[in-house]
């Protein structure tokens, strides 16, 4: 069972803002930007030797030049970031152990051996493997370096992104100029954004937004001299009014409860939006069973939709399958609209039947994406490398919580395979097209419903009947004997077995004169005459 989300943000746009709220805003980005910079380069520098010592006189510092509440959300994202460095650095220790295990192996191999479906063979070539050589000494250096870096504790991060700095070097490829790309710099570099208190006015101390949707910023203390109301603050005039989630946010202020929030600038549109987040208790996922209980739909990702089919709680398909096609093309917003569309159509289809958990699979192409795996294979590696299998899950996980709906994660291996071999062509009929995928959706409905993937030996090839022993389709998983022959038909006692195993056949009440046994007496009756 996939546990439920922990957390909900919203956003809205800062509509009507006048020339100075905007002025005020670079500032203060401006120079919360710079502070987030210095103490992300002293922790940095830190590596391995943070400690809760250095993590005081490091706020101490940034104190002074802002505000304590300040100080802490600076220094607590900058953690944050440190720690996602760290675990990107672990992913791709992973990933340079994966390619060099498997150039190894492909170099002890003789040139020319083929491979198998489990293991890949030489290379075709000495010249190709002379290449490949040259390539393994370089994965083994760039390993090398990166646990170096790794026991060391060095990381390397880019405040801004590293994706954002490298287009500096390809404007006209990104279709920039050099002034709208700077204005795009500084503002991803900018750091307008607080931490919620429990317990404080409307829940949050410096960024405060009121029920009615006023918007006041506390200003850090050299930028004092901007505000325009009383205790260092600035109001500004536009009117937040939260559409999604608005009546659990108002909830939250009124009870003042914790709620962080986040100004950010959207330099392609030139607009100003705000985030509200706020932690959840965890959502208690409901036990396995009671999600089995109603059935289950089983989900096969693909590069391109989701192939579902729904189950019944004994593993048996039930009507026909559903497609729900996404496209993943264009820019990372228009994907990630996509992904939520095609997950809405599919929750709520799965509202609709009546199950109580959709299954998906686990997937994870980490060790999948090498080139050293696949070889030449380089449309089959940006097929899975364009798979979104995180944010997928993360999507799918937290929208489905909202409708009460269970998520059920299971093992991908071999669905594809077993659910075209078992399940494709029994279910496929004249108007009914049955693809590998959509066999695929079954083979993970059943697996997590804790069925086996394939199918109940079928009636036996002669006659489907008892002569060559008889199969059932319909008895349970827990059945015994399910898979064996049904005992003979013969003149056994009620509730035991027959003596001997020779088969009897009792004579049967006769439909017509002429199936009459031949023991029957016939009585004429005294009135009737004949001629």
């Amino acid at each position: 069972m996939v546990p439920g989300p922990c957390g909900v943000a919203i956003r809205d746009r800062l509509g009507h803002l006048t020339p100075q709220d905007e002025q005020v805003l670079r500032a203060v980005g401006e120079h919360q930007g710079r502070l987030s910079s210095r103490d992300l380069k002293a922790r940095c520098a830190d590596g391995l030797g943070h400690g809760a010592d250095t993590w005081a006189a490091r706020k101490r510092e940034l104190t002074a030049r802002s505000s304590s509440r300040i100080a802490g959300a600076i220094t607590k994202a900058t953690h944050d970031q440190w720690a996602l460095a760290r675990r990107c650095q672990a992913a791709h220790m992973k990933t340079l152990e994966a390619g060099i295990r498997t150039l190894r192996h492909r170099l002890s191999l003789p040139v020319g051996e083929k491979g198998t479906k489990r293991a890949a063979g030489g290379y075709r070539s000495r010249g190709e493997w002379f290449r490949k050589s040259r390539r393994l000494a370089a994965l083994e250096d760039r390993y090398s370096a990166a646990v170096a870096d790794w026991q060391a504790g060095r990381v390397r991060v880019v405040r801004g992104g590293k994706r954002l700095l490298n287009t500096r070097h390809h404007l006209t490829r990104a279709e920039l100029t050099e002034e709208r790309w700077r204005e795009r710099w500084e503002a991803e570099r900018w750091f307008i954004g607080a931490d919620g208190e429990s317990g404080k006015r409307f829940g949050n101390e410096t960024i405060r937004v009121t029920p009615d949707g006023e918007v006041s910023i506390r200003l850090p203390a050299p930028l004092a001299h901007l505000a325009n109301a009383g205790h260092g603050r600035y109001v500004l005039a536009s009117r937040i009014a939260f559409a999604h989630r608005g009546v659990e946010w108002a909830d939250r202020i009124a009870a003042n409860r914790a709620v962080a929030y986040r100004i950010h600038l959207d330099t392609g549109r030139g607009r100003w939006y705000l985030t509200a987040s706020w932690q959840r208790p965890v959502v208690k996922t409901i036990p396995l069973e009671a999600a089995r209980a109603r059935g289950m739909i089983g989900v096969d990702t693909n590069a391109d939709h989701f192939a579902a089919y729904r189950l019944d709680r004994h593993g048996n398909p039930m009507g026909d399958p559903r497609r729900f096609g996404f496209g993943l093309s264009g820019s990372a917003g228009h994907r990630d609209a996509q992904i939520r569309h095609a997950l809405t159509r599919l929750i709520h289809w799965a509202v609709r039947v009546g199950v109580a958990a959709i299954g998906i699979e686990d997937l994870d192409f980490t060790t999948e994406k090498t080139r050293e795996k696949h070889g030449r294979r380089k449309r089959f590696r940006q097929l899975i490398s364009g798979i979104p299998t995180g944010r997928l899950k993360a999507r799918l996980v937290s929208m489905a919580a909202e409708h009460g709906l269970a998520i059920v994660a299971v093992d991908p291996a071999y669905t594809s395979r077993w659910g075209g071999q078992h399940w494709q062509k029994p279910l496929a009929t004249p108007h009914r097209k049955m693809s590998r995928h959509d066999a695929a959706g079954i083979a993970i409905g059943r697996r997590a419903l804790g069925h086996p993937v394939r199918r109940r030996t079928a009636p036996p090839p002669h006659d489907r009947s008892d002569r060559a022993g008889h199969r059932t389709a319909q008895a349970g998983p827990g059945t015994r004997g399910r898979e064996g022959t049904r005992p003979p038909a013969t003149d056994r006692p009620p509730g035991g077995p027959s003596p001997s195993g020779t088969r009897k056949r009792e004579p049967s009440a006769p439909n017509t004169v002429r199936d009459a046994p031949g023991t029957q007496q016939w009585v004429q009756d005294s009135l009737m005459r004949t001629g």
